[in-house]
Parts: C-alpha cells; structure tokens; sequence
C-alpha cells in the first residue's frame, strides 16, 4: 500500500455540515481533530492527500525517531549499570574497613576493661587475704575461712553491692520526707468572702516583745484581734529591750509594704495614726494570755469603742492555740506565712547563703543547737560543763530580774526533758540516725557555751557552718549587731534545708517547725529526749552496744520527722501544743477521698 493511499484510508471526510474530519493517531488512543497545516493537498487530478513527511504526526518520522532514540537510550544504560557496579564496589570496602576498625576498638577496649577489673579484683583480693592471715595468726582462723571472706567480697564487688558511702546514705532514707498525700494548705480567702468595711471601731498600739520569733507569733495573734474587733492596726514596734538588746525596726526586719498589701481584704492596717488621733492619750493594756475570740469582743471591745486608741503593753501567747473560729485561725496562717516576709536584704542574704550550702546540689542539715549561754541559764542545765561554768550560769540567772526560776535541779530537769541536747548528744543522735559524716550541717544557733563543747560534734560532722562562716565580713557588716536580722537570715536557710533538727522546743524551733510543716511537711526531727538522754547513759556506762544504741534510737524517731498529726490539746492552755508549731488543723486541711469510683 502506497503512502498516500495508507493516508488516505485513514482519513474520514468532511461532513455535509462543515463538521471537521476526525483522525486516528498512533501516538493517542482517542480521536483527534485534524489541523489544516498538517496536511496540503496535491496538485494530481485525483485529489488525493499527502502527509506530509516533515509532519510531526508523521509515522515515518516517529519510527527513525524511535530507532536512534532506543539506540541512545541503550548505550546510557550499559553506562548506568557500569557506574553503580563502581558505586557499590566502593560502598562495600567503606563498610568493611569500617567494622574492621569497630571490631579492633572493641577488642582494645574489652582488654583494657578486662585487665583493670582483674586489677582491682587482685589488689582487693591481695588486701582481703593479708587482713585474714594477720587475723589467723592472733586469733587463729583457719586459711579457709579467710578464703570464703575473700570469694564472698568479691562476688560482691561483681555483682555491685558495695557503693560509695554516699550512695549508702541516700539508700538509707536519712534525706527521706514523710508521706503528706492526703493533706493540703487551705488558708486562701473563701470567693464570696465580704468586702472589708471601711468603718473602724479604734486603732490598736501594739509592742511586739521577745525575740524575733516570739515577736512574729504576737504580731499574728494583734492581726487576729484586730478583725475580731474590726479595728485598725497600726504598724507594730518592736521590743529593743529584750536580752539581744537588737534596735531593728519593723521595717528593718520585715517588707513592710508588702505586709499592708498582702493584708488589704482582712484589716486596715496604717503606717502611723491619722492626725485626728495623734493626740489623743492610748489606753494602756494587757491582754490576759491565751484568750478566746469571745474575751476580746466582750471586755477589749467597749474598751476601744471608749477610748478610740488603745495600746496592747504584750502581744505574746495573747491568743488561745484552739476554740478559736476557723476564719481567724486561717488568717493567723496568712499573716504567718505569707504577710511576714522577710526585708529584701534578709531575703537576698538568706538566699545567698542557701546556695552555699547546696555547693554541688548536696543535701544540707539545719541544726538547732540552742546550746547558748542564755538558753542554758534560763533552764539550768548544765550536763558535762564544769563546775565554774555552772556557777556563771547561775549567777546570770539571778541577774536577769524577770526569769522566776531562780533554783533549779538541772540533772532532774534534763531527764524529764527540759534541757537542749549537749553537742556531745546531738553528735550520737545523727550518727544513730545514719548520717554520714560527710553531711553539710548549718548551724542556727549562736555561738555554743561551754569550753570545748563543740569538739565531739566537730570530730564526727566536720562540715559545720554558720552565717558566719559562710560569709564574708565585708557580707556581714550591714547585719552587725542586729541579732533578730541574723535571726531571721537563719530562719530562710532552716526553712528550706533538707532537714531540720532542733534540740530545744524554744520559739525558733517551733516557728521553723510549723512552717515546715505548712510547705508540704517538710522533714523535721523532733528528738525524744526523755527517751534518748536516757540511752546515751547507758551507752556511757557500758549497759549497751553501739548497735544496739543505733537500732533503738532509729526506733524511737520513726514516728518524728514531721509527718502529719493532729495538733495535741492539754488540759491548760500553757501544756497544748502551739498553734504556730504545728497549725493542723485550722491551716492544713485533710483530702476528701473521692468515693464515687
């Protein structure tokens, strides 16, 4: 068949009604329209058509096309395949040389493992087996059983029982806190709580006596009575008479601002009296110790209601520790630990100093030693001092006019209790306990009486420090003779230690301790002195082993590292146990245990 006829049979006329011819192309499978300059009618009589040959629908073309293109085509194949045989040729002695070099450092390492293991293993052994011979020959053991000694350490070294001192200790549970699940602060303002009244029934005075702690207690009880009266307090002055004899002001101790702020919901409290009231006279009084709510509204209040100013002479222990409302008890808590924020160069020191003891993110200790010259003639002990230093303690006593105990059986006094632990005592309790010698301990004390007292505890816990240590006295100097502001640098560093051990049941003590138990319970050892004093003489006269010793006095302290309990009541107001020690309940609230599941 000729060209053109094979066109021609391939070609459909035009229609009657200029429709256009439709052509099948080999290079598409559907029909196509047929274009005019794709084709030119030739000059014969039969009118026939020609393809044209340099037509790109051309089949003859296509196929010589086809043909150089499959040839192309094939030669940059064989040049492909050619070029991945050399690609994972290479590959494959990358990936052999590298397991050749994994392979020899793991042997090179493996040896040296191997040889230093069989190192140490020989010189433990080595130790192990003199120690046992030297044994055999003052006492006679047989070689064999020096040998099990020797298979028995070192199955434990394989196996990685022994450890490090430190990891011991930490294993041991010393830094442990007690379980606090079920209990939670509950102290926050009730939503639908009053806006406070603008009205005021009288401004109150108030003189907070004491020391720095025993000041913090009576400014939260004047607080509390200021709203049971719905007074306005004035800001609190401070005892400058006190054995510290410290002229710190409020607003040297405490963020005086941030006190009226925290405090705007519950009452007024003012920087001074108005001028309407400067002039006039205050009442004078003294509140009686350990009153209820009631006693203030029904005997403090007409008094105040008469005179519009009145001046509290005590603010110590003016409050009852229970039967008062829940409101007041809760506010007591927000002045306590929330509106009594230390001043700014207390809190930075303080800080400070936290970060000192924390060097290398150990675990720190405060202690509370109390084992002062004052603290020991207030109460009379004076167990292990000489009898020159009994005397001076004695004659102190009778010096300082408002201590009523004048004579005082102090070996009595320290077995019922009522003496701070001596440095020696305090030294065997920690070690009973299972503290390591290694342990950082900060000292929240001043300087301890007694010649030599502190070597037994410096022999045994040799990581001993203090404001003073720790600091400069370039850092110390604007805190120079103002012991309430060191009070309270020590308070911060007590408060955030890992733990805290007071040895005397004084207001530091029972300020740190009920703090910490309002921030989740942290751990705090109340020693059992009745118990342990009793212990340590034992121990003395040789009545009992060290181990023993240790295994009782753990016993003793298992239920006292500050878990959650239930304030204790006493059948007189003095015997219960402080609000401010332990505030549960009234500012820690037990969990309502879900029991719908």
């Amino acid at each position: 068949m000729t060209l053109t006829n094979m066109a021609h049979n391939n070609i459909n006329s035009t229609t009657m009604d200029g429709v256009p011819h439709r052509v099948n192309s080999p290079r598409y499978t559907g029909s196509m329209t047929r274009r005019a300059h794709s084709f030119k009618r030739n000059n014969n009589s039969n009118n026939e058509i020609e393809l044209q040959i340099n037509s790109p629908r051309s089949p003859l073309v296509s196929a010589e096309g086809s043909v150089l293109k499959r040839n192309q085509h094939h030669h940059k194949e064989k040049k492909n395949k050619f070029g991945h045989w050399v690609f994972l040729l290479f590959c494959g002695v990358c990936l052999f040389l590298g397991l050749l070099k994994i392979c020899a450092s793991a042997w090179w390492f493996g040896s040296k493992v191997h040889s230093t293991h069989e190192s140490i293993i020989q010189e433990l052994s080595d130790s192990i087996t003199s120690r046992n011979l030297m044994d055999q020959s003052s006492h006679g053991y047989a070689y064999r059983e020096g040998a099990n000694e020797v298979e028995r350490t070192l199955k434990m070294v394989t196996t990685g029982v022994i450890d490090s001192q430190a990891g011991m200790a930490e294993e041991s549970g010393v830094w442990s806190r007690p379980n606090y699940d079920n209990f939670t602060q509950c102290i926050d303002l009730p939503r639908n709580h009053k806006k406070l009244d603008e009205k005021t029934n009288g401004y109150i005075l108030v003189n907070a006596n004491g020391g720095l702690n025993q000041m913090r207690f009576g400014i939260c009880d004047m607080v509390a009575v200021a709203k049971i009266m719905k007074a306005t307090l004035v800001l609190p002055s401070l005892d400058h008479t006190s054995y510290w004899g410290d002229a710190s002001g409020f607003k040297d101790l405490f963020d005086w601002k941030h006190f009226i702020e925290t405090l705007k919901d519950d009452i007024h409290v003012v920087e001074t009296l108005p001028p309407a009231y400067a002039e006039i006279e205050p009442f004078s009084k003294t509140p009686i110790s350990w009153s209820k709510a009631s006693y203030y509204k029904n005997e403090v209040l007409p008094l105040l209601k008469q005179h519009k100013v009145i001046y509290f002479t005590h603010t110590n222990s003016r409050l009852a520790n229970n039967g008062i409302p829940s409101s007041i008890q809760k506010l007591r808590c927000r002045v306590n630990y929330r509106a009594l924020k230390y001043s700014a160069p207390i809190e930075e020191f303080g800080s400070k100093l936290i970060s000192r003891m924390r060097q290398n993110e150990n675990p720190y200790l405060a202690l509370h030693l109390r084992y002062e010259k004052d603290m020991l003639a207030f109460t009379g002990c004076s167990h292990n001092l000489t009898a020159e230093e009994d005397e001076e303690l004695r004659q102190m006593r009778y010096e300082v006019g408002h201590w009523k105990e004048k004579e005082i059986n102090g070996t009595e006094r320290r077995l019922t209790g009522g003496c701070p632990l001596t440095p020696r005592e305090t030294s065997l309790l920690l070690r009973a306990l299972g503290f390591p010698s290694q342990t950082r301990i900060y000292l929240v004390a001043g300087e301890a009486y007694g010649r030599g007292s502190m070597k037994y505890l410096e022999d045994a816990f040799p990581n001993i420090f203090s404001h003073s240590s720790l600091s400069s006295e370039e850092e110390l100097n604007p805190f120079k003779n103002h012991q309430n502001m060191l009070a309270g640098i020590d308070y911060i560093v007590a408060l955030q230690s890992d733990v805290f051990l007071y040895t005397y049941d004084g207001n530091m003590a029972k300020a740190v301790q009920g703090h910490r138990h309002f921030e989740n319970f942290k751990k705090t050892i109340n020693p059992d002195k009745v118990n342990f004093v009793k212990l340590v003489d034992k121990l003395d006269e040789g009545k009992i082993s060290w181990k023993k010793f240790s295994s009782k006095v753990k016993r003793l302290h298992e239920d006292r590292i500050g878990a959650p309990y239930p304030r204790e009541r006493g059948e007189f107001p003095k015997l219960e146990e402080s609000f401010y020690a332990n505030p549960l309940p009234g500012c820690i609230c037990e969990r309502k245990l879900d029991t719908s599941q």
